[in-house]
Order: structure tokens, then C-alpha cells, then sequence
């Protein structure tokens, strides 16, 4: 088994310029609100833009299923899909793509429209935790992973996401104690393991899960 340092490491050295990339984006959804997403070589699909909303819709869009999938809907829809589209259209468009729970991700897409001010506080939050905590309590649909996953996506760094690519090279190398099942201890677990690892590296909880995805996937995506 390759160690788990030695292994990001030549993750780095393979994708550091993608990952870069990546995280700029995400920056500039934070400082701008709005970013352009290019996920050329990785997924075929032509560049984009999205606002905080639209980020905040692909993250209940990922939820039980892929960022690739998360990626193509986010594009169709649009920024202004995501605001106004009726609860029909959007099920039609990601049903169409092949989300398994079509109906009900439209429906909470719906639901998060009236949210939006308390998102829009959440990442004007310096803690990405103080936020996460905020929006699991306040968005239906949004446990820690989907928080984290939208925090980390609108340039915080200081949240981890775990999900079943991140978890299973945690388990795999030992890290963590294998477990069937995410419970918020585990998650706290395994994101204090995820900031030694960081720490150990020099790079940021952003980073990390990046290039783990991509160790995981062959792929940058976000």
C-alpha cells in the first residue's frame, strides 16, 4: 500500500495546475459571487458560469449521486434556471440528465429559493464551521457533507467533504476506523484527520480533498 503522504504528494505533482485552477474559481465566487467553471481535460463539457445560488443548488443536486452528473445539470439549468424555473421544468431537465431523485431535487431546489439570504450571510462568515453549522440547521436537504461541499466550493478552506471517495481512502489507509456509516461524529472524525494531513503537507482542507478525489477518480471536478 502506498502511504497516504507519499501518495498526495504525486497527486501535486500530477494535477497542482488543475487544482490551482479549481480553487481560484471557488475564490472568485467568494470575493465576486460569480466564477467560471472549466473542467477541460477531465469532463467534456464546455465552460460555464454560476453564481452562489447555482453552487448552492449543485450541492443538493450531488447529494446521493455525482459531481459529474451535478456538473452537466448545473450547466443546462443556468444561473437563472436554478432562480425561476417552476419545480416541473427542473425535474424534466434532471430527470432528462438521469438523477435518480429527479422530483425531489427539483422540489428542494424550489424550497432553497426562499433560503437564500441566510446563504448569502453564510458565506460572508469567516468560519467555514460557524457557517456549516448555520446552513444544516436552516436548508432542508443539506446535512454537514452538502454544507461542507458548498462552503468549500464558494472559497472557504477550512471545512472537509466527506464523502465516499474521501472516507474510503481514510479507511483504506488506515487513518480512520472503517465505519458503515457517516454519523456526525465520524465526519468530525475523519475532517480532524483530513487537517493533519493538511497540516503535515502545507496545503489547505480545500486542497486536500482535491487532489484525494482525484487519487480517488482520476479527476478534478469539485
Amino acid at each position: 500500500m502506498i502511504p497516504p503522504l507519499h501518495e498526495i504528494k504525486e497527486a501535486v505533482n500530477s494535477v497542482k495546475d488543475h487544482v490551482d485552477k479549481r480553487i481560484a474559481q471557488f475564490r472568485n465566487l467568494k470575493e465576486k459571487g460569480l466564477t467560471e467553471f472549466d473542467f477541460r481535460p477531465f469532463l467534456d463539457i464546455d465552460p460555464y458560469r454560476a453564481d452562489i445560488f447555482s453552487e448552492a443548488s449543485f450541492c443538493i443536486l450531488t447529494a446521493n449521486s455525482s459531481a459529474a452528473l451535478g456538473i452537466k445539470i448545473q450547466k443546462e439549468v443556468g444561473i437563472e434556471g436554478f432562480k425561476k424555473l417552476s419545480t416541473d421544468d427542473l425535474f424534466q431537465i434532471i430527470r432528462k440528465k438521469g438523477h435518480r431523485f429527479a422530483r425531489q431535487r427539483a422540489e428542494r431546489i424550489v424550497m432553497l429559493r426562499d433560503k437564500m439570504d441566510i446563504i448569502e450571510k453564510a458565506v460572508k462568515i469567516k468560519s467555514g464551521k460557524e457557517a456549516r453549522d448555520i446552513l444544516v440547521k436552516e436548508i432542508y436537504g443539506y446535512g454537514y457533507k452538502e454544507a461542507s461541499h458548498f462552503l468549500r466550493n464558494t472559497g472557504f478552506e477550512d471545512v472537509a467533504i466527506i464523502d465516499r471517495h474521501i472516507s474510503r481512502f481514510l479507511f483504506e489507509k488506515g487513518i480512520v476506523k472503517p465505519r458503515k456509516t457517516i454519523t456526525k461524529k465520524v465526519y468530525l472524525e475523519c475532517e480532524e484527520a483530513l487537517e493533519d494531513l493538511s497540516g503535515e503537507l502545507g496545503i489547505s482542507l480545500a486542497e486536500l480533498d482535491l487532489y484525494i478525489f482525484y487519487i480517488k477518480t482520476g479527476k478534478v471536478l469539485k
